[in-house]
């Protein structure tokens, strides 16, 4: 899989050379994105749609970003496996092309998904435990598989309450000037 360094991928949009998705959630585009950057959340993402909607352009490099560089190589792959080589995922995200002093629009802050998260691990643990001291022992059981999810998620590099998170209506957009990312 090909990648691009920020600073490559900033030459190549100044000189409008450059066509580039951002496959984070609408949230996270909302409050920080690159400039030009279309949303397509990873969920959403349809590569035969995308490519048939390029009008003729499918020989041209497809560039995609999204927080660190991790769903961008998933959605990299899903290209790929639809039969779409012509994709380069921005090395870092959009958290190296902040960090290389790049312009960047920002927008509402939230908070992000990573700590939602851990708040909502963390109170259920709680919650289970006292429960499971105060009520009947059988309820430490939510701790437990709470633990249980959390080890699943770091073993496996993927997190069902993250997007099951995601889904929530305080994770939605209602609009995303001119992108895909309306819910």
């Amino acid at each position: 899989m090909q990648t691009i360094s920020p600073q490559e991928l900033s030459d190549l949009l100044s000189q409008g050379k450059a066509e580039l998705i951002d496959v984070r959630t609408p949230v996270e585009y909302r409050e920080i994105h690159i400039e030009g950057a279309r949303n397509v959340p990873l969920d959403r993402l349809e590569p035969e749609s995308l490519v048939a909607q390029r009008n003729g352009r499918s020989d041209e490099p497809l560039y995609v970003t999204c927080k660190t560089g991790k769903r961008g190589s998933q959605a990299c792959q899903k290209f790929i496996d639809a039969g779409f080589d012509r994709v380069v995922n921005v090395d870092g995200g959009v958290d190296a092309w902040e960090s290389a002093d790049l312009p960047v629009v920002r927008g509402k802050k939230t908070i992000s998904l990573e700590r939602q998260v851990r708040i909502a691990a963390g109170f259920l643990v709680l919650v289970g435990a006292l429960l499971g001291l105060f009520v009947h022992p059988y309820f430490v059981g939510i701790s437990a598989f709470v633990g249980a999810g959390l080890m699943f998620a770091g073993i496996t590099d993927s997190c069902a309450m993250g997007m099951l998170l995601a889904k929530m209506p305080w994770n939605q957009v209602r609009d995303c000037e001119g992108s895909t990312c309306a819910a």
